[in-house]
């Protein structure tokens, strides 16, 4: 009889847990792909890939037509882009411009049809913008276990003129999106030269140099609290750094190093200078992902035990979208370092606008933040 009984418990709880799922379909009509073109579809959760772009590939169904069927809990809100296998061949909108996330919260099997046109390689709009000042570039910094990637250098305004100057260096992630809007991920870039270049001449900040480091496909394991990402920091502090010391006038010590970065480049922020204060001592991190779904990097800086870390930190978050979400982890971050020791206006400054999106749009507005508190004379 109990077992009787306990069959149908467990039957009940999984006829429970099935409703509870739904069937999804994405479509994708391109009228300027051939059939045999492949297509992947990518978003934030691991049935999309987690933001890796060529990991969930969709099935043509001939007649320049292709479909990807998964399944989800009821409700689970989900965000997703196309591409043709990198970011470099995402989807774009009829104008050109690149999509922000698509959105999908269903409460019922659901079918979403998009029509694509335009494909990023195939781009030929107009970008407005430009870079401001010098900027150098080196290719293929290589750590064992990690990808390749390139680097650019941003000099100052006096770097040529002042010989005897040293710098402080502000390595930043994410360096596709920094400077030049023809290789930011949404053609509009933070524009870090541009804000640095009229702060500095304004005589408001410091002049300093700024390193900008392009992320790779890999960039949601690489800016986390994973293997990948260690591997990530070492590579920085190990390889990069010491490329920049050697090449550049710069002031070397942790004082005058700091680092940057938006999401995921923001925890990846706050990472490096927590496992090396003796490296880095400040960090910009904008819209920062320290918590998002079942992952906790707070967790790390309120069970650290070592005496109080000699580091200064800015932290920001907007207000819509994907922000909204990331706030919970600002405000248990916030919390911790607080009871850490680290105090509003001195250590720690925090800043929220909650008209603000999760873009590069919204971070190029409030750069000038962190620059005026790091750089000010």
């Amino acid at each position: 009889m109990k077992r009787l009984i306990l069959f149908f418990i467990l039957l009940s709880v999984n006829t429970f847990f099935a409703q509870d799922k739904i069937k999804v379909t994405l479509e994708v009509i391109s009228p300027s792909l051939d059939d045999s073109t492949k297509i992947y579809l990518t978003g934030n959760i691991e049935e999309l890939g987690m933001w890796n772009p060529n990991k969930v590939i969709m099935d043509n169904i001939k007649d320049k037509r292709w479909r990807k069927t998964f399944e989800i809990l009821k409700g689970t809100r989900i965000e997703f882009k196309f591409t043709k296998g990198s970011w470099a061949t995402e989807a774009l909108g009829n104008d050109f411009s690149v999509f922000q996330n698509f959105v999908l919260i269903a409460g019922k099997d659901t079918t979403v049809l998009k029509t694509i046109v335009n494909w990023r390689d195939k781009f030929n709009f107009k970008v407005k913008g430009q870079i401001t000042g010098t900027v150098l570039y080196y290719n293929n910094f290589v750590l064992a276990g990690l990808k390749p990637r390139n680097i650019f250098v941003w000099l100052p305004p006096d770097y040529k003129t002042n010989q005897d100057k040293r710098y402080p260096v502000f390595y930043m992630h994410d360096g596709q999106n920094l400077v030049d809007p023809r290789t930011s991920n949404t053609f509009i870039d933070w524009q870090v030269d541009e804000t640095a270049d009229s702060l500095i001449r304004a005589g408001i900040i410091e002049p300093f140099i700024l390193v900008g480091i392009n992320n790779t496909d890999d960039r949601g394991t690489e800016y986390g609290n994973t293997p990948l990402g260690k591997l990530y920091e070492k590579l920085i502090v190990e390889k990069i750094k010491p490329f920049i010391d050697k090449e550049y006038r710069t002031m070397p010590d942790a004082e005058h190093t700091l680092v940057g970065g938006s999401s995921m480049g923001g925890l990846i922020s706050m990472m490096c200078v927590w496992d090396y204060p003796n490296i880095f001592s400040k960090a910009a991190c904008l819209s920062p992902a320290f918590v998002y779904k079942d992952f906790d990097y707070t967790k790390v800086v309120q069970s650290d035990k070592s005496p109080k870390k000699n580091l200064t930190i800015y932290i920001d978050n907007g207000g819509i979208g994907i922000d909204t979400m990331l706030q919970h982890g600002v405000d248990k971050m916030i919390n911790f370092l607080k009871e850490k020791g680290f105090e509003n206006g001195k250590d720690l400054f925090v800043f929220i606008d909650k008209t603000a999106e999760h873009n590069e749009a919204s971070w190029a507005k409030r750069i000038w933040r962190p620059l005026k508190i790091f750089f000010s004379k």
